[in-house]
């Protein structure tokens, strides 16, 4: 078998001219089984046409689609101890941070950067759930923060675009000491006047939504997203009741007042961009005027003189 596997079938396939077909060519919709072009979906930002499902995006993608002609200039991110508690698992924690930033081209679970929206100056945050989770550590809260003081400095406002499983446990409590750091940075936002922006994306849970996720001025929600602090099925197994159906999607929560909007990713940046000028007080542009119609003026009738 393993002659004919290794010898004649590749003889067979140079003969005739035949090449191996990469199998990322086509993925499937989780929600309706239909397949779809690798292409199609790279440029619909990785949202299936037909069913509206949002696939996951990776932060630098996710930047490209979001600034003007995907343009934006990178925050490098603060340098931090890598691993404070020697931690070990089944692997050491320092080999896990070299697979995932193998695996991302990332330095840790954020990227943040400038550029602008529809021509409006802004500091954006992404956490790529593909780096461990989107788990905020010091490297990531380190990231956040600076992201906050860049904010200031430069006066403009601030989206995040969040995306975690909660804190990383290979740092214990210095991974909790994140949270109420990055409170403090939306404070200081919030007090300089700057708007701040969360879109919750597919899954925004743990530790996250105990701080800086859920303090935005607004807070939009990609159709679809998990939202909430423990899983579903932790709460079901702890209160011991069935959950609604759609209980933490984002539907769900904004019908009951948890988030303000759900925004397809195809309309994101136009509607973030207009929250923005609003909050800003920037004059929005008006539709072209229709010309005023006048009444017609009242003609006297004609006067004869009489014969």
């Amino acid at each position: 078998m393993n002659w004919i596997t290794n010898f004649v079938r590749p003889r067979i396939n140079s003969m005739l001219g035949r090449r191996d077909i990469p199998e990322n060519l086509w993925i499937k919709d989780p929600d309706s089984g239909e397949m779809v072009f690798h292409k199609d979906l790279e440029s619909n930002q990785w949202v299936i046409p037909s069913s509206g499902h949002h696939m996951k995006i990776s932060a630098k993608e996710r930047l490209k689609f979001f600034f003007d002609n995907g343009e934006y200039e990178a925050l490098e991110n603060p340098k931090v101890v890598l691993d404070p508690l020697k931690f070990r698992d089944e692997k050491r924690y320092t080999d896990r941070l070299k697979e995932a930033k193998a695996k991302t081209q990332l330095e840790d679970a954020i990227l943040s950067a400038t550029g602008t929206i529809e021509g409006l100056p802004i500091v954006a945050t992404v956490q790529d759930f593909a780096f461990m989770g989107g788990s905020l550590g010091m490297a990531a809260g380190e990231a956040i923060v600076k992201a906050f003081e860049t904010a200031l400095a430069r006066k403009r406002p601030m989206v995040l675009f969040a995306a975690s499983g909660g804190a990383r446990m290979q740092e214990g409590i210095l991974s909790l000491m994140q949270l109420p750091r990055t409170t403090v940075g939306v404070d200081r936002l919030k007090e300089a006047g700057l708007p701040y922006i969360v879109v919750l994306t597919n899954p925004t849970t743990g530790g996250v939504t105990a701080s800086y996720a859920m303090l935005g001025d607004v807070h939009i929600a990609e159709p679809g997203a998990l939202i909430g602090f423990a899983g579903p099925r932790v709460i079901e197994q702890t209160i011991r009741e069935k959950l609604p159906d759609g209980f933490q999607r984002a539907e769900y929560l904004m019908e009951h007042g948890m988030v303000d909007m759900v925004v397809s990713r195809l309309e994101m940046k136009s509607t973030v961009a207009r929250l923005l000028k609003i909050l800003l007080k920037t004059p929005l542009p008006q539709e072209a005027a229709e010309p005023e119609i006048l009444p017609p003026v009242p003609v006297a009738p004609e006067t004869r003189p009489h014969v």
